[in-house]
């Protein structure tokens, strides 16, 4: 089996650019995700609209227009997914990586439906896949949730959101909009200063009316299946029928570690050389947020993408 230029294990937007340059200079390469284009984005919370403008997610020169001035995660999908289709880029999709290893020529990754072999890699593989940690008893119960789609089920019922950033608040007012009695739970004296400013002051004039429960400086003890009890501040046993955790995720990097590429231990970002996006393990790259380690907020689409451009140079200059 002959080697391609470039592997690329993961087909959200970073990854996308990563192809796409290779493509326009003539270098093969393999575009390999556990899920479909964009899946990340896929699986956002349904009604999502997206922070940025149309032109800071663009990618391959497509031009990307959205029914609105901000655009929606269908959008998104859609968009990303046609430019995938348009340049016919080499994929393989459904297709979870299991292993990744140095050879002769190059390095072979190793997935459930075969092996292929690269010159590089490039790890595009973002951090949505796992959640940070919430090592709570009780945590395991079916009404704990990691993930947020919509909110329609959770009508008339006692809703605990854990977390003070973008996506708790997010998750907390579209769900007390819907019908669900909110309690807003975080270990902090106040919102992240983070959160979007068209947004806080809604949930804080939400919090002060009393429509949600904001208990700050509070951490969950432990859960049960009727209700959920809370410690520091506010000491009490909340009725409870759905728990979500939006406390954050962290990268995946076992496949990394596999091939001793250097972690920082801080960030948990792989260290690599922003000149380059290349490892301390020559021909392995990383793109987008995983690149950012558990401060995933320092790294967006809008930035990810660039990151195409600069590792295929370096590609070429090492030929």
């Amino acid at each position: 089996m002959n080697p391609v230029d470039i592997i690329i294990i993961g087909a959200g937007p970073a990854g996308l650019a990563c192809a796409l340059e290779a493509k326009k200079h003539g270098l093969d390469s393999l575009t390999i995700d556990q899920g479909s284009v964009a899946d990340a984005i896929r699986r956002f919370p349904i009604n999502m609209t997206f922070f940025s403008t149309p032109e800071l997610l663009a990618i391959g020169g497509v031009p990307f227009l959205s029914s609105g001035f901000r655009p929606t995660r269908v959008e998104c999908v859609r968009y990303y997914q046609m430019v995938a289709k348009h340049f016919n880029l080499p994929m393989k999709q459904q297709t979870l990586v299991m292993g990744l290893r140095k050879v002769t020529d190059g390095f072979e990754v190793s997935t459930k439906d075969g092996t292929y072999l690269g010159r590089n890699v490039v790890m595009a593989t973002g951090y949505f896949d796992t959640p940070n940690r919430f090592d709570v008893p009780g945590s395991d119960l079916p009404k704990v949730h990691r993930y947020y789609s919509e909110p329609y089920a959770y009508e008339g019922r006692n809703v605990v959101v854990v977390g003070g950033k973008n996506s708790a608040v997010e998750t907390a007012l579209d769900l007390f909009r819907a019908g669900a009695k909110v309690t807003l739970i975080h270990r902090g004296k106040k919102l992240s200063e983070g959160v979007k400013y068209w947004i806080l002051p809604d949930i804080e004039n939400r919090i002060k009316a009393g429509d949600v429960r904001g208990l700050f400086e509070t951490t969950v003890k432990s859960i049960k299946p009727g209700s959920v009890i809370v410690e520091g501040l506010h000491n009490e046993e909340l009725p409870n029928d759905a728990l979500f955790v939006m406390i954050g995720y962290r990268p995946e990097l076992n496949l990394l570690k596999q091939l001793g590429v250097a972690i920082d231990d801080s960030s948990l970002a792989p260290v690599h050389d922003s000149s380059s996006m290349q490892t301390n393990i020559a021909g392995i790259y990383v793109a987008g947020s995983l690149a950012a380690g558990k401060f995933n907020n320092r790294i967006f689409i809008e930035n990810g993408r660039m990151h195409g451009a600069i590792i295929v140079e370096s590609v070429l200059r090492s030929r």
